[in-house]
């Protein structure tokens, strides 16, 4: 293969990884948000039902994260990615028909599975076909689907809301398939890495068991950390500050250009300066940004921190990914065991901080700052703990 057929082939494949992760977690997982008044003002649930099912998505997506190395293993990576594709869309059209809340949370649950499978594999899939020093603009690039999926439930959805409620499901589902049918033949033949010899891994195991262990502790506090922006911002903007739901859909609307920015710009710097500073980079301008949106009543300040605040969720992604090539170079076989472990404590640990911060917020009366600062507490340890390994790294001579 010369380098123009070879170079075709990495942009099919991170085109392929692009309308995965747009389509199992972009539409699948945020789309949803803006359904939730249609749905409970058209009947079709009751309103505790509604957030009950929207839960479901996030239960699913821990259950994939689980199974998805598994399943690939036995059927394959793009075999595997494609059906997965497939299923988000087939859960689209069945949501189109109510017919009972267990036929609808089912099919949301599917929706999460599918999406936490589509996380774990799709970046492992392709990056082994892209040269090192663009890992992480190649990754920024798969994950900027789930910030153009963001964007979507912000523009896209509320248009399609216009034609009717089966309508924008229908949409959705037809959406899916499409970008599933234009990425079929894009996804490469996955590279098998030899498993480690048994016996030859416990020293280099315990060279990186710090860096691992800090990766792990840091992508749980960024899974807690963003949680309140996620799911209050646009309450926060119509209710909290008084400025109405239109204002509301406006700072969603910016939150979701934030979000398509995200991945390819920390991707980019990661390539730059390396995806840990990367990371503290991002922290620090994430608890700067939150600050901003709790203290501050100007208008153009908190859309400022609105489109700062959405670059996070996808951002972060690509450049924890990177962390982790970057902490076991050159051993597939360790980083897709590694990424799959990591997926799996932000998805739990995403879900758990969801029901805490609602319960939270149904017993402090609604009071959002609250949950601002518990958030940008989360994020500003994530940030220390980078600063504290630093420390205990050194030489207890260096110390003294």
């Amino acid at each position: 293969m010369n380098i123009a057929e070879s170079r075709g082939a990495t942009a099919r494949a991170i085109f392929a990884g692009l309308c995965a992760s747009l389509v199992g977690i972009g539409l699948a997982r945020f789309a949803y948000t803006p359904l939730i008044p249609p749905l409970i003002d058209a009947h079709w649930f009751a309103a505790k039902d509604v957030i009950y099912l929207g839960a479901a998505n996030l239960v699913g997506y821990l259950i994939g994260a689980l199974t998805g190395r598994p399943m690939a293993r036995r059927l394959s990576a793009r075999v595997t990615l494609r059906g997965m594709m497939l299923l988000v869309s087939a859960a689209f059209f069945a949501c189109a028909f109510p017919l009972s809340v267990s036929w609808f949370f089912g099919w949301r649950l599917l929706s999460g599975v599918a999406g936490g499978i589509i996380m774990v594999l799709a970046a492992s899939t392709v990056l082994p076909h892209v040269p090192a020093n663009r890992k992480g603009m190649a990754s920024g690039a798969i994950f900027l689907g789930i910030g153009l999926g963001i964007a979507a439930s912000g523009t896209v959805v509320p248009l399609l809301l216009d034609v009717g409620l089966r309508q924008t499901w229908l949409g959705l589902g037809a959406l899916s398939l499409l970008l599933s049918i234009a990425s079929w033949g894009c996804w490469p033949h996955a590279i098998h890495a030899a498993t480690p010899v048994r016996g030859a891994e416990p020293m280099a195991k315990e060279g990186v068991r710090m860096e691992l262990n800090l990766l792990y502790l840091q992508y749980a506090l960024m899974a807690c950390g963003l949680v309140p922006m996620m799911m209050f911002l646009v309450d926060y903007v119509a209710r909290g500050l008084g400025w109405g739901t239109h204002t509301a859909a406006m700072f969603w609307i910016v939150y979701g250009v934030g979000a398509t920015v995200g991945p390819m710009f920390y991707g980019a710097l990661s390539d730059r300066i390396g995806p840990a500073r990367t990371s503290q980079f991002a922290l620090a301008l994430q608890v700067a940004a939150i600050g901003l949106m709790a203290l501050s009543m100007n208008h153009v300040v908190l859309i400022a921190a609105a489109l700062i605040i959405g670059t996070f969720p996808p951002g972060i992604v690509p450049v924890t990914l990177n962390r982790v090539h970057q902490i076991v170079p050159g051993d597939a076989h360790a980083q897709n065991a590694i990424w799959s472990k990591a997926t799996t404590i932000f998805a739990l640990f995403q879900a758990v901080a969801g029901y805490s911060y609602s319960y939270l917020f149904a017993r402090s009366g609604g009071d959002h700052r609250l949950l601002m600062g518990i958030g940008a507490g989360a994020l500003l340890i994530a940030l220390f703990a980078e600063g504290a390994k630093k420390i205990l790294a050194k030489p207890a001579s260096a110390l003294l």
